[in-house]
């Protein structure tokens, strides 16, 4: 997920941390200027559901402008399901199903 607070700050005329700092307190949201740092400059490691609650709410926006989907390199985008035989029972291969590029037990 690509973590898009200050696009969306940007759009509605907020263009500096402090800004949206002083803007989230007065709505009851009080964040530290270590959060706010990492809210506004990067990809921070936790939200709370209750400050992305605000932070939606302050910023006229909707979780999802604010939480991008990503495509990964390494990630497969398909949900097709492959049959492979795993073992003999009665001389009938047995089989079981399984997700492209999952490893693990079958499904």
């Amino acid at each position: 997920m690509k973590w898009n607070l200050r696009m969306v700050a940007a759009q509605r005329d907020v263009w500096k941390a402090s800004e949206l700092q002083r803007m989230l307190a007065e709505a009851g949201l009080v964040i530290s200027a270590g959060k706010m740092s990492h809210l506004w400059s990067g990809r921070p490691l936790t939200v709370r559901l209750d400050d992305l609650d605000i932070i939606c709410e302050v910023l006229d926006c909707t979780p999802a402008e604010l939480l991008v989907p990503e495509k990964s390199a390494g990630r497969q985008e398909t949900t097709a399901v492959e049959e492979t035989p795993r073992q003999v029972v009665g001389g009938t291969p047995v089989m079981h199903r399984r997700r492209p590029g999952r490893s693990g037990p079958p499904l």
